[in-house]
């Protein structure tokens, strides 16, 4: 169909993408003909796609459908059973396939090397640092701060954990496995990435910090370094099922550079720019509630 070409046109000539086609327009062929097409014009050399765990064979035979000649590379659940996991990433490494496709929690025990998972996490920390001390020049922000304070604490003892190295484990990285596209189906299921604001009392901001999350958008910033900004495809049928705060996140994992450029890389300063904060009655499960929107 005409949208699903101009889909892998904008995967193919632009940068990272967004596909928020609604169920059924086709978002699956598209990121495999992406996928192909980059292949085939030297655009990448090795494409990952990570999809919810049950789909992972369907995904395989979608793709043997339009591409029957094609060298895929489908996880099993067997495949990232602690005795298999090592040999199974050694495979993606050396392995010359057209897609190799694993589920979301498969994805998530691929690690990034130590020094990366460090660098990304002292600097959450030096942001939230300054975000604490912005908070606590103003007042009534008490509550903001002990919130900041507590999950700077939290941040600090991952880090500790990552440098503590008595327990070193000689799994192969994120980037021994020579990816150079990524296509996320499902792209939803990463909404809940940590952020730092100085709202309160609004509904749908939420500053928990999902483990899942943080390793995508840390390998999301690995990826733009290799590629310029143009080696990760989302694909999703609910680009904001709860809060705007998702557009938020969305845009940190695809277009983290160019909010920076533009000073709207801190919440506040982009809901200042694209939201406005209203009062408003909205009816609730248990009847009528007055909610901050």
């Amino acid at each position: 169909m005409p949208h699903q070409k101009n889909a892998v046109a904008h995967i193919l000539y632009g940068n990272n993408t967004l596909l928020a086609h609604c169920v059924g327009a086709g978002k699956t062929f598209q990121m495999i003909a992406a996928g192909m097409e980059s292949r085939r014009l030297g655009l990448s050399q090795k494409n990952l796609y990570v999809v919810p765990n049950h789909l992972t064979e369907q995904w395989g035979s979608d793709f043997l459908r339009l591409y029957p000649g094609a060298n895929v590379l489908v996880a099993t659940k067997k495949d990232f059973e602690p005795a298999n996991r090592k040999k199974f990433c050694s495979r993606i490494a050396t392995g010359d396939y057209d897609a190799i496709i694993i589920g979301h929690s498969q994805f998530e025990r691929i690690p990034l090397s130590v020094e990366r998972q460090a660098a990304a996490i002292e600097k959450q920390i030096r942001d939230i640092t300054m975000a604490i001390e912005d908070a606590e020049g103003q007042e009534g922000t008490r509550y903001t701060v002990k919130q900041m304070e507590k999950t700077r604490k939290s941040l600090q003892t991952r880090l500790d954990k990552l440098n503590d190295q008595t327990r070193k484990d000689d799994v192969v990285t994120f980037e021994q496995l020579g990816v150079d596209r990524l296509f996320v189906d499902e792209s939803h299921n990463y909404k809940n990435l940590f952020l730092y604001t100085k709202m309160r009392n609004i509904a749908g901001i939420a500053q928990t910090d999902a483990q899942k999350s943080s390793d995508m958008f840390m390998k999301c910033q690995y990826l733009d370094e290799l590629t310029g900004g143009k080696g990760v495809t989302f694909a999703t049928g609910t680009p904001v099922s709860n809060s705007m705060v998702e557009l938020y996140t969305i845009m940190r994992y695809l277009q983290y550079d160019t909010i920076q450029k533009m000073g709207l890389g801190h919440f506040d300063s982009w809901a200042a720019a694209f939201g406005e904060t209203v009062t408003a009655i909205e009816l609730s499960p248990e009847g009528y509630t007055l909610v901050r929107r």
